[in-house]
This record gives C-alpha cells, structure tokens and sequence, in this order.
C-alpha cells in the first residue's frame, strides 16, 4: 500500500451488532473535542500548566507509538518510507489537524529532521475556547503524537516542538522535529515534559497543596467544634461524670508523646478515645492508622505491621510497606494488643524502643517516626503471672493507661449516646425519626449492656430502620431489650444511695419525655406534686 492510498474509511469499522468501533482491527473510541478541551481545563486548574502539559505530552507519545505499531501491521506497504509518514496524513484523517509538510526546495544547513505547518489545530482552539491565549505554545498532545510516532518508526528519540502555535497569537502552528542529540540545552526545558519526572514534580506538588489543605480544614473543624461546644468526639465519649474524667485525663496525655494503654470491655469506645486522642495532639495533621491485631492471622500479622521486601514469602510480588510506616508522622493504633502472640511481641517491643522496623525479607532497619496507642479488653497483669503477655512489652505500653467504664457503670451517657446514634443512622439511612417514646427511654435506662456502646449502636440502627413512625417505638426494639428486667447497676465497688440512685433515674426520665413534667410523673407513677418537691430538693442539693 501506499501513502496515498491511506482511506480512513478503511481502517474504521463498525460492529453494529456489538457496537463496537475498530481502528485497524483494534478496538478504538471516538472522542468529542470540547470534552478534551474542558478536560484540558480541569487539568491545568488541578495540576498548573506544567502538570497539564507533561499528562497531555506523555498521552500523546503513548497513542503516537501505538499508532505507529498498529498502522504498520495492518497493511503491506510498499515501501518502509510510506509507513514512517503515515503518521501525518493519520493527523489529517482523524480530524486533529491539517498537516502540511515543509519542504525546502534547496538544502538547509541546520535543518530539522521533520518539518510542518499545522493548520486547524483542534488543541489550539479548545485552548482558546476554555483557557485563552497562552504565552507558550500549546498543542502538547499533537506534538507528543508526532514524537511517538517517529521514534517508534525510525527506532530513537525524536521529539517534536512548536516555533510558532495558534493558541499563543501566531497565524498557524509550526513543528518541528528533531533527533534527541540535536536539541540545544535551549529546548531542555520544553524536552522534559516527555520525561516521567516532570509529571511526578507536578503532582508532589499537588500532592503537598492537598495535604496542606487537609491540614487547613481539619484545624478549622476542630476550632469551629470549639466554639460550637459540640465537638463531635466528645459528645460520642459520654458526659457522665466517670466519662469526663476519662476525657480530661486523654486531653492532657494527648499533648505529649508517650504510648497509652486504653483498657476496657468490648464495645466500650476504646478507638473512639484512641482518635480523640490523636485529633487532640500535634500529630492531628498526620495518619490514624489502626489495627485489630486479633483480626489478623499470625502468620500475616508481622508482613501487616512491618511490611515484607518482594519475594520474601509466596505471593508476595511486589514490596509492600506496613502500617507503622503507613503511620509515619501520626498515630499507630493497635487494638486487641492482648491476642498478639510472644514472638510477635518481641518485635513490637523492639520497634517501640528503637523506633525503628525491618521488613520482611529485608536486612535493614527503617526509622519510624510514630505514636503508638494500643487498647485491650484483657487482664494484661494476670496474662503475665501466666507467660502468656511480657511483662516488659507491657510496662513500655502501660506508661499511661487510660480505663473506660463499661455502659452500665455510666447510665447518664445511655440517652446521650443513643440520641448521638439515633440522629446518625437517621441521616445515614435518609430516614425522618427525630427521637425516642418515654417508654423506650425507660428500657434503654433498664438494660444493662453487655455489648456496651457498639451493642446501643447496632440496636439504635435496628430500631431506624424498623421504625414505621417518626420516633422509636418498643416494638422496634430487640426482644431482650423489650423483656429487660431492671439489672443490678452496680458493682460492689461502686454502691450508691438510694437517694442518689432515685434522683438519677427521676432526672433521666425527665431527659427522656423532653422536660415534660406531666408526662414524666405518669411515666414515674407518681403524683405531679411528689415529682415538684423532689426536683426543688434536687435544685436545693444541687445549689448547696
């Protein structure tokens, strides 16, 4: 075949069927050229000039050199020469630019390898119509076709630039193509969009402007919670008296760097104090990675925290970084620390004490800079007498140790924290429940909880989405909540009075039917006057 012979209507077919568009056999689509141009637009806002022109400039070689190879298995061309031009006149066809060689009718000292005019440019006019003009050429994509394709078709580096470009006030577009070698260290700077670093520089740069974005808007949430006196993290914490000691004391660590243990039952918040905590210290700006190391098998435990080097182990084909790395700059949470085995312990310890890990399959040490929080249900100090924790990773823990009450050692964070959860679910699930009936406040107080804070969450959600009305009814409730019997609420080390006992069920019942003192005397089963004398000794207590 040759060059003249070129037929776009040959090399483009049609599966109606399958609705299917080929290009010389290969699956092709077809693009609408104001969709490129805002998509040119959307780049330069994100990345700048230089991010948008080597993404365009690397995209265009890339489909340069697959046209290349693709123009030259198609078709048996006369001669090799053919092919090497074809590259222009596939310009034309497509509808990217009219291609005009320039020839010169006597030799040239000094002339390029490749020479044209580019009239029509579709990249010159978007640019216009989206961006305005340049003081810089701008057809990046068309130059970086041209660059694929001859140096896929002669077999070395040529890349092409435009002298003169539409898209910054000249009459038409001139390139120019030559050979890498013959390039003047004056064109360096235009050459380096088709190498890979110009593209990694733009978007580090990117990459920074977010983060310091993120750090922007987080300090801002955090101040507007401030002023709001509604920060997220404490209102999910409770407000009882035993919640806001633990509060306080997780304020004051939290501007230092030592390791905490957070201990408690399950489901009582030990990750949620773990991220108030983080949010509250100077590495708020950084990672909050967390780790439920009983989740994790053995085996995978040690790749996970650390992470391994490629060939290290079956399947591990490429490195992997682990999460005290992930971490770096932030906070490392390890949740469950007490299921972890001995000898992975061993290498926590060490990664503790010289702030530092070694990946699997590596022989060197990596420096780490993290804040490690870790949190167990267990009794460390019995799984010590029994050789099952080490007594040394645990005092490298335990430098602070914070203890949350379980739920029914605070019922004065039962409502609180339900209506947190009811609002929550309600806005998640796009359902209109704005609140709870007296009587499943009254059941709510009664139960005693044995899944903690996660077990209210999960039955607040339950009830959103049972619900048929606007408020929760005890039909929308578990059957044990439904059948709870009034359980012991104290522990024989935390008795309390029977006056003190009354007053706080009297006051959460008042809570529960929104002040309402009527309703809440029918719901106590007492008379209205009984519940006035109560609350004024109440206001009396309170004020001596």
């Amino acid at each position: 075949m040759r060059l003249e012979d070129l037929d776009l209507r040959e090399l483009l077919q049609f599966e109606p069927t399958g609705g299917i568009l080929r290009f010389a056999g290969q699956r092709a689509v077809l693009l609408d050229a104001v969709a490129l141009g805002l998509l040119r637009q959307q780049l330069i806002e994100t990345l700048g000039l230089a991010g948008a022109r080597a993404v365009l400039t690397r995209f265009g070689y890339a489909l340069g050199r697959r046209t290349a190879e693709t123009l030259r298995d198609a078709f048996p061309w006369d001669s090799e020469d053919d092919w090497r031009r074809a590259g222009g006149r596939f310009h034309r066809l497509q509808g990217l630019v009219l291609f005009e060689p320039v020839r010169h009718e006597r030799p040239v000292a000094d002339a390029p390898f490749a020479e044209a005019l580019w009239h029509e440019s579709f990249e010159a006019e978007q640019h216009l119509l989206h961006v305005g003009r340049s003081e810089e050429p701008v057809c990046w994509t068309l130059c970086g076709f041209a660059s694929g394709y001859l140096s896929y078709g002669h077999g070395r580096a040529i890349y092409c630039l435009e002298e003169r470009c539409r898209g910054k006030g000249d009459a038409t577009c001139v390139m120019v193509g030559r050979p890498q070698e013959e390039w003047g260290a004056e064109a360096a700077s235009q050459l380096s969009y088709y190498e890979k670093d110009c593209l990694d520089e733009a978007l580090s740069r990117v990459t920074q402007a977010l983060k310091s974005t993120e750090r922007t808007l987080r300090a801002k949430r955090r101040e507007l919670a401030r002023e709001e006196g509604e920060d997220d993290a404490k209102a999910i914490l409770g407000r009882s008296p035993a919640m806001q000691r633990v509060r306080d004391l997780a304020e004051r660590v939290a501007q230092v760097d030592s390791t905490i243990l957070i201990t408690g039952e399950s489901g009582v918040g030990k990750e949620v104090l773990a991220r108030f905590i983080h949010e509250h210290s100077a590495r708020a700006a950084g990672p909050f990675v967390a780790i439920n190391c009983g989740a994790v098998p053995e085996s995978l435990l040690e790749s996970e925290l650390f992470g391994h080097a490629r060939g290290s182990f079956t399947g591990a084909t490429q490195d992997r970084i682990g999460l005290f790395e992930a971490a770096q700059g932030g906070t490392l949470f390890l949740d469950e620390l007490g299921e972890v085995p001995l000898s992975m312990q061993v290498k926590i310890l060490r990664a503790l004490q010289e702030r530092e890990i070694r990946r699997v399959g590596e022989s060197r040490n990596r420096p780490v800079d993290v804040r490690v929080l870790a949190a167990t249900n267990r009794d460390l100090a019995a799984d010590i007498q029994t050789g099952r924790f080490r007594q040394d990773l645990y005092y490298r823990l335990r430098v602070v140790e914070i203890r949350i009450p379980p739920l029914r050692e605070r019922r004065d964070d039962i409502l609180v924290l339900a209506r947190q959860f009811l609002a929550r679910s309600a806005s998640r699930l796009r359902r209109k429940v704005s609140g709870l009936t007296p009587e499943v406040a009254n059941l709510l107080l009664r139960y005693h909880w044995p899944g903690n804070v996660r077990e209210l969450e999960n039955t607040l959600e339950r009830a959103v989405v049972l619900t048929r009305g606007s408020s929760i009814e005890p039909q929308d409730l578990p059957d044990e909540l439904r059948g709870a019997a009034v359980s012991p609420v104290y522990t024989p080390g935390n008795l309390r009075s029977l006056e003190e006992v009354e007053r706080e069920y009297i006051l959460a019942v008042l809570e529960a039917v929104g002040g309402n003192k009527l309703k809440a005397a029918e719901t106590l089963k007492i008379g209205t006057s009984t519940l006035f004398r109560k609350l004024k000794q109440y206001q009396g207590a309170s004020g001596a």
